[in-house]
């Protein structure tokens, strides 16, 4: 009976949830065509491609790009006659991430609903994505950030070029790296899953291909012949597939000065159990070598909010340890205390210092590392409310990574 209970009362919740989030787009005015085509799609032969359709916001993602995208995948992944799918962007970017600053507004009005449908869509998606029965081709010609890398990395293959700038960089807008980036990040060669987390700088092309967050290499102005070719194939086999993408990929070699050269340093300064030990382990080296990857490093560091950089930490050292599904349910508790619970002042200030102001002088609360108590990192890790549901993935139906 206690379970019957609580089953009923998440419906109920969710079904409130749902309800608020139509009726706030009802009150913008926004029209069903208009949310749909923030995700076109395009067939040929037995492959389909979704299209992330919101160039001038760098196809920052939406609730309803969230909904659109798992309908189509789950129309697609259940048709005999489509053999795989292929993801991409329009314009300059694949994908830039979650659309934050909707969500800082969405915050500024009370709307917390609107917010758990955004995340708990996303997230079910990227859950979807990781467990697709198909093999998936992300192309990701362009700014791949945050939430783009959480709808492409768990796909099959990932296609990066020239153009493409990958990073997690929630840390600076006093978030925590979210959309399964706890996983991928966690999974990375050596400490380099910190340090992307921690610093939110970025890696090209050629270090997604080195350190195994792409697949595949080539050109961007190779990108179009790769489409057409992949378009021509008639299969559900991902080795087929692979073997097309193998005929364009192209070998590319990271900047001998970037972050993949330093692996051993990486090791030694965010190998550190803490925050501050990382800290001053890259202040010795920064002293000893004059390096300026390491002031640099340290300079990202000292301008991002003390909290999410130790929340971010025990993120990513806990999803070197679990799987995908597990990170998201974790990651979906810690992203409604970021921005619905008692820690989203620091997220609106960063989105605030960021992207709407943008006088780049955020405010963080606590303002320093050793001011960030062991306790505020655990209820970040908590339950909104003790009645607050978890995420919920179909585990049972799908397996996860």
């Amino acid at each position: 009976m206690h379970s019957a209970k609580g089953l009923l009362a998440r419906i109920v919740r969710n079904k409130i949830w749902r309800f608020g989030y139509r009726r706030s787009f009802c009150l913008l005015k926004v029209t069903t065509e208009d949310l749909d085509n923030q995700v076109l799609f395009e067939g040929s032969g037995c492959s389909r491609t979704a299209i992330l359709n919101r160039p001038s916001a760098l196809n920052a993602l939406t609730t309803h790009m969230g909904v659109r995208l798992h309908k189509l995948y789950k129309n697609w992944e259940e048709d005999p006659n489509i053999g795989f799918v292929m993801m991409k962007g329009s314009g300059r970017a694949f994908c830039a991430g979650g659309d934050i600053v909707s969500l800082y507004h969405l915050r500024k009005r009370g709307s917390p609903d609107a917010m758990r449908e955004f995340f708990w869509t996303l997230y079910s998606f990227i859950y979807f994505l990781g467990t697709y029965l198909k093999p998936h081709v992300a192309i990701l010609n362009g700014v791949t950030m945050g939430g783009g890398a959480g709808v492409s990395i768990p796909g099959t293959f990932r296609v990066a070029t020239d153009r493409t700038i990958f990073a997690t960089p929630e840390t600076i807008i006093g978030f925590h790296p979210d959309a399964g980036a706890s996983f991928n990040l966690s999974h990375l060669p050596g400490r380099l899953g910190e340090y992307l987390g921690l610093t939110g700088l970025k890696l090209s092309g050629a270090e997604m291909l080195a350190c195994g967050l792409a697949t595949h290499y080539i050109s961007s102005k190779e990108v179009p012949v790769l489409e057409e070719q992949l378009k021509k194939l008639l299969t559900d086999d991902p080795s087929v597939v692979e073997a097309s993408l193998e005929k364009c990929a192209e070998v590319a070699y990271p900047e001998k000065t970037g972050v993949l050269r330093r692996i051993d340093l990486l090791e030694k300064c965010f190998g550190h159990d803490t925050v501050e030990e990382i800290v001053d382990s890259l202040e010795i080296e920064a002293g000893r070598t004059k390096d300026i990857w390491c002031t640099t490093t340290l300079r990202r560091l000292k301008e991002t909010s003390p909290l999410s950089l130790k929340v971010a930490l025990r993120s990513i050292r806990e999803g070197r340890f679990q799987t995908l599904d597990q990170c998201l349910i974790r990651e979906y508790k810690m992203s409604l205390q970021g921005t619905v619970g008692v820690f989203s002042g620091n997220f609106c200030e960063g989105v605030r210092a960021r992207l709407v102001d943008k006088d780049e002088a955020p405010k963080w609360d606590p303002p320093s590392l050793e001011k960030v108590t062991e306790d505020m990192v655990d209820n970040y890790f908590s339950p909104l409310t003790p009645s607050e549901p978890d995420l919920d993935l179909p585990i049972k139906l799908r397996e996860s990574i």
